[in-house]
């Protein structure tokens, strides 16, 4: 089954993710190619949005489009992953790949 999208959903995650990231509304809003009045109306429920205002919401929140819509979903969890693993001096990376693979070998076992 289905579950609704509620606008009142929509918009509150929107500021919870915000205020979760620290960003004033005026600081998300010019990530976001918006106005800070939109923004507000958007977090208020009051307007609705294109799909390029979500696209450029969820990139300026980390998060993917289906989350902000629905509350499913994940955040970009291969940004994150591929900056970690920038982090690493070439040397180590074939040691990082092991350990990965035995995490999910462990997480994986039946």
């Amino acid at each position: 089954m289905r579950k609704k999208i509620r606008d009142t959903e929509v918009g509150l995650r929107i500021m919870n993710l915000r205020l979760d990231h620290g960003y004033s509304r005026e600081r998300l809003a010019e990530m976001a190619g918006i106005s800070a009045k939109f923004l507000f109306e958007i977090e208020r429920s009051k307007k609705g949005f294109s799909a390029t205002t979500l696209v450029r919401l969820s990139k300026a929140l980390n998060v993917s489009t289906d989350y902000i819509m629905t509350g499913y979903g994940t955040e970009r969890h291969e940004e994150r992953l591929a900056a970690a693993l920038e982090r690493f001096e070439p040397d180590f990376l074939e040691q990082v790949e092991d350990l990965l693979e035995f995490a999910y070998e462990i997480v994986h076992k039946k």
